[in-house]
């Protein structure tokens, strides 16, 4: 049962939909799902969720989780960020963030859910990103739907959070730090492979790079997302004639690497429920030390 206690200036009654949707954020799909589950209570009591009014200091609550179709595994993880809203994984390259057809275990979503059976805590498996099986490094995770709702459409049209990146690739970049802005569309006949295409296929895309260090013969890079499309950095950095290390689907070299040398190092972000600003981070994993060390 996911429980609020209302917060409104004195003397101002609202409806319990308008609450739910203007201050808490929920979806129209949400709201559906608090309307006719028959669990809604207004300070303890059943009652109906469309005829409520709510003042300062009522507590509402209800309960709209689902099972879940995700098999909870005791697996390790590597918590960066926990509160009652959200939590922040490090995820190891390797590893898928979600459960598929093919590969129902051993994934971050088996991990979590196992986490949360421990701790004695009931949430269904709520990413707000993703991240390539391959790509190491912070996934942000909502433990209540309509905190992934806010998270993903973001308010007044502004970006819900921002990703950076740290990048291994060959050769140096010309100039040292600057903006790729290339659509990127499906390179069909393949369901995987991405590409530089212009509009309409391509949409847009934009990557933020810096270069960290160089030997002239490796480089390590700093880059920031404007847009989330699949791919997006891996594509963009291919499209300039420097792949990313072990990313052989677009044409990176795997001999210093057996993955594509990417790592999302950084999240930021104006908290949905607190409102504080909140940053994470989590160090470069050893395989890329490794190799960045040596320049």
């Amino acid at each position: 049962m996911t429980s609020w206690q209302v917060k409104l200036p004195e003397g101002e009654i609202w409806p319990a939909k308008q609450y739910l949707r203007q201050v808490l954020g929920i979806s129209g799909t949400i709201w559906k799902r608090i309307k006719h589950s028959g669990t809604f209570t207004h300070n303890g009591v059943p009652a109906n969720a469309t005829r409520t009014q709510v003042k300062n200091g009522d507590t509402i609550a209800y309960d709209i989780l689902r099972p879940s179709d995700i098999e909870p595994e005791d697996l390790p993880l590597d918590i960066r960020y926990e509160d009652d809203f959200l939590v922040i994984v490090n995820k190891p390259a390797g590893q898928l963030v979600h459960p598929t057809t093919k590969e129902a275990h051993g994934t971050l979503g088996n991990a979590l859910l196992a986490w949360y059976a421990r701790h004695g805590e009931h949430h269904a498996f709520h990413p707000v990103h993703r991240l390539d099986r391959d790509t190491s490094g912070l996934v942000l995770i909502a433990k209540e739907p309509q905190v992934q709702y806010q998270l993903t459409t973001g308010r007044d049209g502004k970006k819900a959070f921002t990703r950076e990146y740290l990048a291994l690739i060959e050769g140096t970049l010309t100039p040292a730090s600057g903006l790729i802005d290339a659509p990127i569309a499906r390179a069909l006949p393949s369901i995987i492979l991405r590409k530089v295409a212009p509009p309409p296929a391509g949409k847009e895309a934009r990557t933020h790079y810096e270069t960290v260090r160089t030997n002239g013969k490796l480089s390590l890079l700093h880059l920031m997302l404007d847009t989330g499309r699949t791919h997006q950095i891996r594509v963009h950095l291919a499209h300039l004639g420097h792949p990313l290390l072990g990313d052989d689907l677009y044409g990176g070299s795997c001999t210093l690497l057996a993955r594509q040398a990417l790592h999302a190092w950084r999240l930021s972000f104006r908290h949905p429920m607190t409102h504080e600003f909140v940053v994470v981070t989590a160090p470069l994993p050893s395989d890329m030390q490794r190799i960045a060390a040596d320049f």
